[in-house]
């Protein structure tokens, strides 16, 4: 009796005191029967208080669960109170009824009108829906960057086919023109021996005909009657007696002649090799060291092909082709066309600069190392290699080079840098692509001496210098 008579007491409207008759369930979570809420005054706002917990709500829109289910004909009802479903519990988050809420399972859950759940729901969809969108345009973007990537990739490949192309069909087209060149003395040597043994043989052949003559005359004599024979024989057997002897003193014994071209056929690659290294890599360059242009503090050595940093400063004419602030030294010659190549002997120096300056560019201030200044270094500071590019550019050599050497290509727009340690190849170190008009130097940085530890000198190679065996044949790109 006692739990009748307090459901009864739940199922009560707070208004009418009447079991509920359509109950509604106002914003603030408290339910009434349908013509108690609508009986209920609004302010000059539009606005409802409740009467039991004295919240303010809004007037104007009806009820959340009302307007559930005005707006969605369909809406389910509930299973168990046959109450439409207007009502979210957030704890078991499931949809419920107003009593399901008021005095069913759901009592004392948090219960929110589905009006508000809806619009939330919405939103965090909405969001979601944009995050989404988003990351969608990441991927099409890093898909269309792929795409671009690939397609770089694929004409920078066909571009350096065709450069691969290009330069072998050179090598090819200079084996050609080699082997026509041997094929051509092959052949002229060959030519004048085998016409020289022609005319002997001819010569003997003459010879031989002219003996096959004698003896047919001999022959002939030999069958004559006595009396014709010796009335012959005076005028023909000595006549034939002194040719023959004047033969015999002309002829030769035959000997072998040997075929010598001009060359050992052992030696034709060495002597190909020779003459496309040439053509493929320019020789050494005979370069000297300027003095006009050399830091006072600087002494060049050896016929001006050795630089070291001095301990004072020498009284030299204040010119402008020489360095004033930095302690660099440019050779005696620049470039304005072609392709050159020169080396410089480091050795174990810990600090250098070696590479190209323009000629134009300002001597008697702070030496400012980038290409947009019209200087291109690479060099040598406490343990790092880098390339003074725009930015700088650290370069992880794995194996320090005792020598190094420079390829410029004017006319090609490009300035490398390789390991010369090897005879035998060119271990690419990094390369400039050159954008310059006018001449432009190769420049020596020796560098402070920083007391004796960097002291040690840089070497201008001569094309004579020993390099334990021919200069380097091979470019090899590491």
């Amino acid at each position: 009796m006692e739990r009748r008579q307090s459901l009864e007491e739940q199922l009560r409207c707070p208004v009418c005191l009447d079991i509920f008759s359509e109950p509604l369930m106002l914003q603030c979570g408290h339910s009434y029967c349908r013509c108690c809420v609508r009986s209920m005054t609004m302010d000059v706002l539009g606005q409802l208080q409740c009467p039991v917990c004295r919240c303010a709500v809004d007037g104007d829109s009806p009820p959340p669960n009302e307007v559930s289910v005005s707006s969605e004909a369909h809406l389910e009802t509930c299973p168990q109170h046959h109450n439409p479903l207007s009502l979210y519990c957030e704890d078991e988050q499931m949809v419920i009824c107003g009593l399901c809420g008021s005095i069913g399972s759901h009592r004392g859950h948090k219960i929110t009108p589905l009006g508000s759940v809806y619009s939330r729901m919405k939103e965090d969809i909405s969001c979601l829906m944009t995050e989404f969108q988003q990351h969608k345009r990441k991927l099409e973007d890093q898909i269309c960057k792929l795409a671009h990537n690939k397609s770089r990739i694929t004409n920078e490949s066909d571009v350096l086919k065709w450069v691969v192309r290009k330069e072998f069909g050179e090598l090819r087209r200079c084996l050609e023109v080699e082997e026509a060149s041997f094929m051509q003395q092959v052949e002229t040597s060959a030519a004048v021996l085998v016409s020289s043994l022609q005319n002997q043989t001819d010569q003997l052949n003459q010879n031989l005909n002219r003996l096959q003559e004698a003896y047919s005359t001999l022959q002939d004599l030999s069958n004559e009657g006595h009396l014709d024979f010796i009335k012959k024989y005076g005028s023909i057997a000595q006549r034939f007696r002194q040719s023959q002897d004047l033969q015999q003193r002309d002829e030769r014994s035959f000997s072998s002649v040997n075929f010598k071209p001009g060359f050992n056929h052992n030696d034709i690659k060495l002597t190909v090799w020779k003459r496309l290294h040439r053509k493929v890599l320019p020789a050494l360059e005979l370069l000297k060291l300027d003095p006009q242009s050399a830091h006072p503090i600087l002494e060049l050595l050896h016929g001006d092909t050795v630089v070291v940093c001095g301990a004072l400063l020498r009284r030299l004419p204040d010119i402008s082709e020489r360095f004033t602030f930095s302690y660099c030294v440019l050779t005696n010659r620049g470039f304005s066309s072609g392709k050159h190549y020169w080396e410089v002997e480091v050795g174990n120096k810990p600090r250098w600069r070696l590479g190209l300056i323009k000629g134009t560019t300002d001597r008697k201030t702070k030496l400012v190392k980038n290409p947009e200044n019209g200087v291109w270094l690479i060099g040598l500071k406490d343990g790092v290699y880098e390339a003074f590019a725009s930015p700088r550019v650290v370069l992880p050599l794995s194996v320090p080079p005792r020598r190094v050497g420079l390829f410029l290509d004017y006319d090609g727009g490009a300035l490398s840098f390789y390991n010369a340690d090897s005879p035998d190849e060119l271990a690419f170190i990094y390369s400039f692509k050159l954008e310059v008009q006018g001449k432009v130097y190769p420049l020596l940085d020796v560098c402070w001496h920083d007391r004796g530890d960097n002291k040690h000198p840089l070497v201008l190679l001569q094309p004579h210098t020993e390099h334990l065996g021919p200069l380097p044949h091979t470019l090899k790109h590491k």
